[in-house]
């Protein structure tokens, strides 16, 4: 029974009958009715609505007339499985303008997020045949039988009341302790359970690190190219947004750093040129951030996917002074569905983004939780990231030797190893003219302008990823590429 799906005004200007008539057309014509399925007798719906029997009757009656209902004997009254093909919409009423002004929603928003340029990717990108896209992953790489195992075990009755329960602003503990003993220690950062925040992937912890610690006045420097997100994000809180320069080395420690309050950085592997910031740079970071008083936020992105050399400690490994707030995602080596991610801060920070949450989404979902923590914990992740560093090797060395064949000194090749390559085209080349002509051939590129902050931004720059693009298809893809721009 949906009775929700009817309302009726006394005073409106249509019949009652025809409100009737109109409230289940909608229904049907929007799919909120499935074809075959009943709908309530002509009794249940007249004492739903407190009005005569007679005029749902009628109102039913002109229904079956159209082609929307059948009626059943002995059963009642159905949706026609031929409604939306042969039944003509009724001609229904209109509710008039007149009985008071619409309402101009523009002029109330406080912000505008949706007039900002985001970057796009078709929901259908595994149809195309060379997806050099970036995030998405190689669904063949998964160990699901070991996810299934785990979220079976979650789902058990042992764990039953650590995700049905509202935890209000708390995480699994369980996914916690895995954070702290075998995510971090990796990168170098040692962290009290107080001091780790499981958000809603990345960005989440973004926004939350945003929100509390950007106001108006904030100075907020960032990397240009950087990630356009963040960007978006800081450019809600602050009009002061400063885009800093990235050299071989990645973000250049200058005077531009310096008059900032805050400043967002990727060090391990820079986002999107793939530069990886040395210690000797890190260094000068730090110590002009503690002589300026600068507090960074490193998002540590693909801290998982360095198969190329020994990794560089984090720069939050660094920090002597706990300025450095650093974020980390699951998603690279999981999947980004599953929106996990965390943050590492000092207590007090913590804290008060644990508060924010709460008020934004209460907890990240605790089935969830526990499924990654007892992935983490039975040593799957681990195995996972063997895999993962076999397959991503093969793909960055088979890319490096295409790319250097059919477009030669367009790239570098990145050091840190990552998921993907940042390619810079000839002079005239408009990369996202060229994302438009390469679809149409079945390949995906991500074009590099959104990822800069300026209005003269560079057009010929572009990414190309491999995480989820088959070895075997990545030399021919590149081709097609090739073929399709000027040599």
């Amino acid at each position: 029974m949906r009775d929700w799906l009817v309302h009726i005004r006394r005073n409106e200007h249509a019949s009652l009958q025809t409100q009737i008539r109109e409230a289940l057309v909608s229904a049907i014509l929007d799919g909120q009715l499935a074809r075959e399925e009943p709908i309530p007798s002509t009794r249940k719906m007249a004492k739903s609505l407190g009005v005569s029997r007679n005029t749902v009757v009628l109102a039913y009656q002109g229904l079956l007339d159209d082609g929307y209902l059948v009626a059943r004997e002995r059963s009642g009254y159905y949706v026609s499985d031929k409604a939306i093909e042969t039944a003509a919409p009724p001609k229904l009423a209109t509710r008039p303008t007149s009985a008071g002004a619409s309402i101009d929603w523009s002029s109330r928003l406080t912000m505008q997020p949706a007039n900002q340029a985001n970057v796009s990717k078709p929901l259908d990108w595994q149809s195309y045949p060379y997806p050099f896209i970036y995030g998405q992953v190689d669904h063949t790489l998964f160990p699901l039988a070991e996810w299934r195992d785990c979220a079976r075990q979650a789902l058990g009755k042992k764990w039953l009341g650590s995700w049905t329960n509202d935890t209000w602003a708390h995480d699994d503990p369980l996914l916690v302790e895995q954070i702290r003993r075998r995510i971090l220690p990796r990168r170098g950062i040692m962290a009290n359970d107080d001091e780790i925040l499981v958000t809603l992937g990345a960005q989440n912890a973004l926004y939350l690190l945003t929100t509390l610690l950007v106001g108006r006045d904030t100075r907020v420097g960032m990397e240009d190219p950087g990630y356009p997100d963040v960007r978006n994000i800081f450019s809600l809180a602050t009009p002061h947004v400063s885009l800093l320069a990235v050299d071989e080395k990645g973000l250049v420690a200058d005077d531009s750093f310096n008059a900032c309050d805050m400043v967002f950085t990727t060090p391990s592997h820079q986002f999107p040129t793939t530069v990886t910031m040395p210690l000797e740079r890190r260094m000068e970071l730090l110590r002009r951030a503690a002589k300026h008083d600068v507090v960074i936020i490193e998002d540590d992105y693909e801290f998982e996917t360095n198969y190329v050399n020994e990794p560089c400690p984090a720069l939050k490994s660094l920090d002597d002074e706990g300025r450095v707030i650093y974020v980390g995602s699951l998603s690279k080596t999981l999947f980004p569905g599953l929106r996990l991610g965390f943050l590492v801060a000092p207590r007090n920070i913590v804290a008060q983004a644990r508060a924010l949450r709460r008020l934004m989404v209460r907890h990240a979902p605790n089935n969830n939780q526990r499924t990654a923590a007892l992935f983490l914990s039975l040593g799957h992740h681990d195995t996972l990231i063997r895999r993962l560093h076999r397959a991503y090797r093969g793909r960055w060395e088979i890319m490096g030797e295409a790319l250097k064949q059919h477009l030669p000194d367009a790239s570098r090749v990145p050091s840190f190893g990552g998921t993907s390559f940042w390619v810079k085209g000839s002079p005239g080349l408009d990369s996202e003219e060229l994302a438009r002509a390469a679809a149409a051939k079945g390949v995906l590129i991500e074009p590099g302008r959104i990822a800069f902050g300026s209005g003269n931004a560079p057009r010929n720059f572009y990414r190309l990823a491999f995480s989820s693009i088959d070895e075997k298809r990545i030399e021919p893809g590149i081709r097609i590429l090739s073929s399709l721009q000027p040599h």
